[in-house]
């Protein structure tokens, strides 16, 4: 790879999907750099004298939205602005119906539709690796997850399959002006996740049923700002309704292939240490 070659600028390089992203794009020979506040480039949202020098050659970018829906319109008018031709944008599936959760992720749809150059926008249920490496995974190695989820299903989608998408559309025609819902292969409870990997890590861990109310207060009383414990319930509410729950086939649709069960997932994190 020489530095003059097309170059795919990966935000939040460091996250979940990123830091998968970039190793995907360079095992295929791409030119791939990630961009965060303590990554190899410099990338703040807050310092908008990071932007410019972190798009500096980049022919493309995996954009993952800000929280202020003002920063996403500004970067992305920047991008274009810096010679940029083709952006895949990580939004969530459901926003166009619970879009309160995150108004970045709407405004950095909005924004990316209207940037005149080729667009495509992935929407993925929550992640599996929410479980092993975010929000969930403390509360699993205390024994005890609690959620106003209801028995309401959730077709959680692997990390690496949603890189794998994102890395596809990146760097290939015909998926210009498209927008890919995200999914795993079959939908089940937050009850029946907990216990497979209770199982799979041979840890005593119970999953427990609780209202947004009481959601609400614990997520308070773990020293959350109240505006995240809103947001959260209000992601919830919506998967509640059942916004999310039914699986979809787009990473069939990008890949030519089924995404990864919950199964194999559970399976590999605990061979790999994430809850032990």
């Amino acid at each position: 790879m020489t530095t003059n070659a097309p170059s795919t600028l990966v935000m939040a390089g460091t996250g979940k999907t990123g830091r998968r992203l970039v190793q995907t794009l360079r095992a295929a020979g791409r030119h791939a750099r990630a961009a965060s506040r303590s990554g190899e480039v410099r990338f703040d949202w807050s310092r908008r004298d990071t932007w410019r020098p972190a798009l500096a050659g980049a022919s493309a970018v995996y954009l993952l939205a800000p929280e202020d829906p003002a920063l996403a319109t500004d970067f992305v008018t920047q991008a274009v602005d810096s010679g940029v031709g083709r952006i895949v944008a990580l939004s969530g599936r459901g926003i166009d119906r619970v879009g309160d959760f995150s108004p970045g992720m709407v405004a950095a749809e909005e924004a990316v539709r209207k940037s005149g150059i080729e667009w495509t926008i992935i929407r993925p249920n929550n992640f599996s690796q929410n479980f092993s490496e975010d929000l969930f995974r403390q509360p699993l190695l205390d024994g005890r997850l609690a959620l106003p989820m209801g028995a309401t299903p959730e077709p959680f989608v692997d990390a690496q399959d949603v890189a794998d998408v994102a890395a596809t559309l990146l760097t290939s025609p015909g998926h210009h002006e498209q927008v890919y819902d995200l999914s795993g292969p079959r939908a089940l409870t937050f009850d029946a996740a907990v216990a497979t990997i209770a199982r799979v890590s041979g840890r005593s861990i119970r999953y427990v049923e609780l209202t947004p109310e009481e959601y609400h207060a614990e997520l308070l009383a773990e020293g959350y700002p109240a505006e995240t414990a809103t947001a959260l319930n209000a992601l919830f509410a919506g998967m509640r309704a059942g916004h999310l729950a039914e699986p979809t086939g787009g990473v069939r649709r990008v890949l030519g292939r089924d995404p990864l069960d919950f199964d194999t997932y559970a399976a590999r994190a605990a061979a790999a240490g994430a809850w032990s």
